[in-house]
């Protein structure tokens, strides 16, 4: 009928229907996808995230293990140029080198993995700036050199005995005041309580490389606890912190670990970012000390290694310890 009726009616209004019509024609063949409505960047639960990184480890070892297959000869014979014109007195012969290169296998780096968490934080708030540390499950797979400070001869005796780099109290200050022992021989550091105010000659030190004790970092400890955090600490403890943006980033282990290890690591991470959350949070008006209904904790999370080409954006239902998706790799809604 509408047919009918435009075709016995007049040009001008024929061309005038036309015309309104256009515009609903143009607007239902656009689409919303613009710069105001992207398209949303798809999410993965945090077991696929894990695995996928994994298979990206496995994909570059391969590569790189067939192109050094493709040019072991060539790559042996520029080490051995390389050792015959600069290298040193004590380095290995031509022949050991080639015999190197046929006996041990290509070696895969190890890369680590790590969990970047968007939170809703500000913090130039007060109370919103987040740092801490915690011992995961399984370690985050590196070794850190520790300096213990206390003036307890024999527990320093121990510590050494343990593995810390430097031990001792007002002798250790010295020593770091002068340069005797240097800052940049240890990664981390350890003190008993009675020690801070002992430690003020070298504060300007310790403090702009991180290396001052801190609480909220549980490296300032009685004398009955010190050995046990020195072990800790040398075994790996994961130090976190948020930046000027809100962001945390936390290795939560090696490729070497598996889905299963690196699995109950972020699970670890993630309950002690949930139980450190503050009261107010996020982007609310100025003095209002409530957090508004609905406010988000978590924005994002991405899941990448060391040299991934991109990162893994993971789904919040899996990781947030609220959710009653939490860890869980079952279809999500």
């Amino acid at each position: 009928t509408t047919t009918t009726n435009m075709a016995s009616a007049s040009p001008l209004l024929r061309t005038s229907c036309t015309y309104l019509r256009r515009p609903i024609i143009a607007a239902a063949a656009r689409g919303y996808i613009s710069r105001a409505h992207p398209v949303p960047t798809p999410t993965v639960p945090i077991q696929v995230a894990i695995q996928t990184v994994l298979d990206g480890m496995d994909q570059r070892h391969l590569q790189r293990l067939e192109r050094w297959d493709n040019n072991k000869e060539n790559r042996v014979e520029q080490r051995v140029q390389y050792l015959s014109t600069r290298g040193s007195a004590d380095a290995p012969t031509p022949e050991q080198v080639r015999a190197d290169a046929e006996k041990d296998p290509y070696r895969r780096m190890d890369e680590t993995v790590e969990l970047a968490l968007q939170l809703n934080l500000d913090p130039r708030k007060p109370g919103q700036s987040l740092r801490g540390s915690l011992s995961l499950p399984h370690g985050n797979g590196k070794n850190f050199s520790v300096a213990v400070f206390t003036d307890d001869a024999k527990l320093a005796a121990l510590a050494l005995e343990r593995g810390a780099v430097a031990a001792g109290g007002e002798d250790l200050v010295e020593a770091i005041r002068d340069g005797t022992t240097s800052v940049t021989s240890f990664q981390r550091t350890l003190a008993s309580p009675e020690m801070m105010s002992r430690l003020k000659p070298v504060a300007r030190l310790l403090g702009p490389r991180g290396l001052m004790p801190n609480p909220k970092l549980k490296t300032i400890v009685p004398y009955d606890e010190l050995m046990e955090a020195l072990d800790r600490q040398m075994s790996g403890m994961s130090n976190y912190r948020t930046d000027k943006v809100g962001i945390v980033r936390v290795g939560i282990g090696k490729g070497s670990f598996g889905a299963e290890k690196l699995l109950d690591n972020v699970r670890e991470m993630m309950n002690e970012i949930q139980s450190v959350r503050p009261e107010s949070f996020g982007k609310g008006k100025k003095g209002q000390k409530k957090v508004a209904k609905g406010t988000k904790y978590y924005l994002k999370a991405h899941l990448s290694s060391t040299q991934s080409r991109g990162s893994e954006l993971v789904d919040l239902r899996t990781i947030d310890p609220t959710s009653s998706f939490f860890m869980t790799d079952e279809s999500l809604p």
